[in-house]
């Protein structure tokens, strides 16, 4: 079909084009893709003498009086109340401070209402029903079916975008034509596109709802995996530099390591050497969680490249963090030349450092954001590693490998997420997964408490301050904050200091204290100076501190899950056993599930899952940076099934057309630069 505005629909003037246009509906395709939130089954709709107290459900109905009156509470308000029957009986529906409803509906009128029945003194009522006036007219699309609800555009009533909707279906379905091959179509026994489209609107059964949502998910997904093939089959045409790894010198330097690599430590650092030894270039990606051992894995990598007289890049989020790799890093390897490179060097130190990276005095330069400016000249870049990758830019992490000749990349993040939805997700990269722990490392123990049992939280603490180990205590702000009726981290410092750990030494970092200050005080944290630091979300990527086995975290129920299990990675990190105190009043059914989930679980994988469940895919990922705005009806984690399906599909058709040429593709082809504009160039040098 081709591309038709939205104007080109009947009832749609300017105004209304452009209330659509502010929800991503240009086109008439668009509208067709605006798929309904839920559904209600209006095949069976209750009766009113058969409402059950405490459910939630749809009634058809006639309006018998409707009227306004004001609450005698202090701040009083208005109450729009509706008493409406059918055949068997009455109730009563009342919405609060909405005067206007009360226009809405006439004496004697139709109404569909879908709401909780709740019985307030002798009455049963709704409490703010959705409600929907119906016309004997307008049945056929509102009443004996199952019916769509959508989220609706300002100014737009259900019924009205309803039938918008199926006018648009009506005249423009017959000349939509279908994209997914028919081959794919047949061996999945998926709906054709004109099918899907109807029966996602208007269905017919549950069954023919639940096969339309199937086809236009995989569709979906059809569509996001092939660029990231696409990608894929580019790197691999593209050569890069076949490291050449003395076994005999990495053995060594591994047997010197004070510790044992773990057995998954072990299989990454191979599917590396295997990756880095190929003339293609690597783009492997590294996830473990915290204290898993990501770093020296990426120190043996960078011995690889330094080897053969390459130049590594480790690039960090923060100062804090980089100088943490700096340290360790150089801790363990004291033959090669390694460099830091952060924001907070002065003019002269930078021009030393942008000297020596160029006259390829350098073999590792760890650094933040400060790796990505111009005056950062490379003698022979053959590595670059990127940790925590989620913390920069798409941007950002492109413009790094550009500073060499193709160099090998290895991205780490401490955000495990299943291996198999990893693999469809970051279909460009290949996968290495750190599983494992080092041995040795006791699982912290996790414990809820109410803020009004915050007594016994710092008896907790002080037990373990008492042993002569050190704590942490996090707040979500800085100032206080009276409208969200949190403590903020600097009055809390003070008043901790003065009264309830006044015989302690406390430290307080936070992100309005300069950087450099911050480092002074977590070096004295380390060296044992400070026993008691209290610090906001600034911590989450930080030192090691193995005496720290206590952590407090004030208003839990203001982080997200894996910003708790980053934070609670602080601690744990030596041979004692440790205590993470959430203090959360948690109100939110799904601020409960996070602090469930963090007293349950201590993996970092399962703690993914259960964050992926609690907050969705677009959340968990980050729409815009992964693309998964494309996704307006798949689920990558409820239908992983199809995800993998659509990405087989996806190789094997790319496989045998890596440009989409063939005649039975063009549709295809199309609707991938449709959605991917950014691709067409990268199709042609397939």
């Amino acid at each position: 079909m081709q591309e038709l505005s939205i104007r080109y629909l009947k009832g749609i003037g300017p105004k209304r084009a452009e209330t659509f246009s502010s929800f991503g509906i240009s086109t008439i395709e668009d509208l067709l893709y605006y798929f309904p939130r839920r559904y209600e089954d209006r095949r069976n709709l209750a009766t009113i003498s058969g409402l059950k107290e405490g459910e939630t459900q749809t009634i058809k109905a006639r309006v018998l009086v409707k009227g306004e009156r004001r609450s005698f509470r202090r701040r009083a308000f208005s109450i729009t109340e509706m008493a409406v029957e059918d055949d068997t009986g009455k109730i009563f529906c009342v919405w609060f401070n909405q005067p206007y409803i009360k226009n809405y509906f006439a004496n004697a009128e139709t109404v569909i209402l879908h709401g909780k029945v709740e019985r307030y003194g002798k009455r049963l009522q709704m409490a703010n029903p959705e409600f929907e006036i119906v016309t004997e007219e307008e049945e056929a699309l509102s009443v004996n079916r199952i019916v769509p609800i959508y989220t609706l555009p300002h100014g737009f009533s259900q019924r009205h975008l309803r039938h918008l909707i199926k006018h648009a279906l009506d005249e423009y379905l017959p000349k939509l034509q279908d994209s997914l091959p028919f081959d794919v179509r047949s061996k999945y026994n998926l709906l054709n596109l004109a099918q899907s489209l109807l029966n996602i609107h208007f269905p017919d059964s549950d069954e023919l709802r639940k096969q339309s949502y199937e086809r236009l998910a995989f569709e979906e997904f059809f569509i996001f995996e092939l660029p990231l093939i696409l990608r894929k089959l580019k790197r691999k045409e593209k050569l890069g530099i076949a490291h050449k790894v003395d076994d005999k010198f990495n053995s060594e330097f591994i047997k010197s390591l004070p510790f044992e690599l773990t057995g998954a430590q072990k299989k990454a650092v191979e599917e590396i050497k295997l990756d880095m030894m190929k003339p293609q270039a690597m783009q492997r990606l590294l996830q473990g969680d915290v204290g898993s051992g990501k770093t020296v894995v990426a120190l043996i990598a960078a011995i690889f490249a330094v080897g053969g007289g390459y130049q590594v890049a480790f690039m960090a989020p923060t100062e804090i963090l980089a100088k943490q790799h700096y340290m360790k890093i150089g801790a363990l390897n004291k033959k090669a030349r390694i460099s830091l490179l952060t924001g907070s060097l002065s003019v002269r130190e930078k021009e030393k450092a942008y000297q020596d990276i160029k006259e390829g005095r350098v073999d590792i330069v760890i650094g933040t954001h400060a790796l990505l400016e111009e005056g950062v000249v490379f003698n022979n870049l053959g590595l670059v590693v990127i940790d925590e990758q989620h913390k920069f830019g798409v941007s950002q992490r492109a413009i790094l490998p550009k500073k060499g000749a193709n160099p090998d990349i290895l991205i780490m993040t401490a955000t495990p997420i299943p291996r198999t939805l990893a693999i469809t997700l970051y279909g460009d990269l290949d996968i290495s997964v750190i599983n494992e722990l080092p041995p040795g490392r006791i699982p912290i123990k996790t414990l809820r408490f109410a803020p009004d049992e915050i007594s016994k939280v710092y008896d907790l603490a002080k037990e373990e301050l008492k042993k002569g180990r050190q704590a942490y205590i996090i707040y979500p702000v800085i100032e206080e904050s009276y409208a969200l009726d949190m403590q903020g981290a600097k009055k809390m410092f003070a008043e901790l200091k003065n009264n309830e750990f006044k015989e302690y030494r406390l430290g307080i970092i936070h992100g309005k204290i300069k950087e450099n200050e911050q480092d002074k005080t977590m070096l004295k944290f380390k060296e044992g100076k400070i026993d008691l630091l209290v610090s906001t979300t600034v911590l989450e990527v930080g030192i090691d501190i193995p005496n720290a086995t206590c952590m407090i975290i004030e208003n839990a129920e203001r982080f997200g899950l894996s910003q708790l299990h980053q934070l609670r990675g602080r601690i744990g990190r030596g041979a004692e056993a440790s205590v993470c105190i959430l203090v959360s009043e948690a109100s939110s059914p799904e601020a409960s599930l996070r602090m469930a989930a963090m007293v349950h679980f201590n993996d970092g994988f399962r703690i993914s899952e259960e964050d992926l469940k609690i907050r969705g895919p677009g959340e968990f990922f980050g729409r815009r940076q992964h693309g998964l705005s494309e996704l307006k009806i798949g689920d990558p984690l409820a239908q992983m099934h199809l995800l993998k399906a659509a990405r087989d599909e996806a190789v094997r058709l790319l496989d045998n057309d890596p440009d989409l040429s063939q005649r039975q593709h063009g549709l295809l082809k199309v609707k991938l630069l449709k959605r991917f504009p950014e691709y067409e160039k990268l199709m042609a040098s397939v």
